[in-house]
């Protein structure tokens, strides 16, 4: 298993950054592994460093002006570093990184998707996440631009690692597919839908408030906790889905920001129990 963050806010968006062994420093200065070239960050801002075990990362604050935030909570300098899990979302200044943790399979999509110039996920039909983020700015553009509703509705797969460790790696791709062919089905053709990495998926919905947006998550989350998934093998898999639900807020500085929301959405619903949509304030 390998530890890497997602660039969700700031440039370049989607951007796939592993944690080195030794660690990565964070900070306007140069020489920091990452460097975040704005006046809040600090020039030494703070340090990731994959614990001991490799079951967490650990996250230090180093003494930065602006602070370290981890899911919306800022980081406390002292006593110690932070321990920090899976799908936390890290914001430096203006920049957020989600925190992953990935296997072989999803390693492999990370690095096959910066090598590939096609513009759709081969395993489930939607865009990748490179397209799916550009469409999202676009988006955001539009819809500033000439004064319109736009909403995002970020989606994660119930316990899906479970899936791949109990009843293997093709029944995840199956299930992976399954759920592309059920959003290409329920949405409609001018929604950018884009998988960006693993089991998790992003749907922009232009010219859509945030109510209307949760009822169409909603109807997603049914349709396909209803219809259990036939294996090839010829057993049944039933799967769920948590969803964060954003509308563009006038305080959205980008898309980054509105998907931020989103994701913030997404961990309600997942700590809410699973298998439900939440909405972002």
């Amino acid at each position: 298993m390998e530890w890497a963050l997602i660039r969700y806010v700031g440039q370049p968006m989607g951007a796939f950054i592993p944690l080195p062994p030794e660690g990565l420093e964070l900070g306007r200065a140069p020489e920091n592994g990452l460097c975040l070239e704005e006046p809040e960050v600090s020039r030494r801002h703070a340090r990731l460093q994959v614990s001991a075990d490799r079951k967490a990362v650990e996250l230090r604050d180093l003494g930065s002006t602006n602070g370290v935030f981890v899911n919306g909570k800022r980081v406390q300098a002292d006593p110690g570093p932070e321990r920090l899990q899976a799908e936390d979302v890290i914001r430096v200044g203006r920049h957020a990184f989600k925190l992953k943790h990935l296997d072989a399979l999803e390693r492999r999509y990370h690095q096959d998707l910066a090598l590939s110039s096609s513009l759709v996920d081969p395993l489930t039909g939607v865009g990748n996440r490179a397209t799916v983020l550009y469409q999202l700015e676009s988006q955001v553009e539009l819809a500033r631009r000439h004064h319109r509703p736009l909403a995002v509705v970020l989606v994660d797969l119930d316990w899906f690692k479970q899936v791949n460790d109990t009843r293997g790696p093709r029944a995840g791709d199956q299930a992976l597919e399954a759920f592309g062919a059920l959003l290409r089905h329920r949405l409609r053709s001018s929604d950018p839908i884009g998988r960006l990495g693993g089991d998790e998926f992003l749907i922009v919905l232009p010219e859509t408030p945030g109510t209307l947006a949760f009822v169409a998550a909603e109807g997603l989350r049914r349709a396909l906790a209803e219809r259990p998934l036939s294996l090839e093998d010829g057993q049944s898999l039933p799967v769920t889905c948590s969803l964060g639900v954003a509308e563009l807020k006038a305080g959205d500085a980008d898309g980054g920001a509105l998907l931020a929301r989103a994701d913030a959405a997404l961990f309600g619903a997942k700590a809410g129990g699973r298998d439900r949509a939440f909405s972002a304030p």
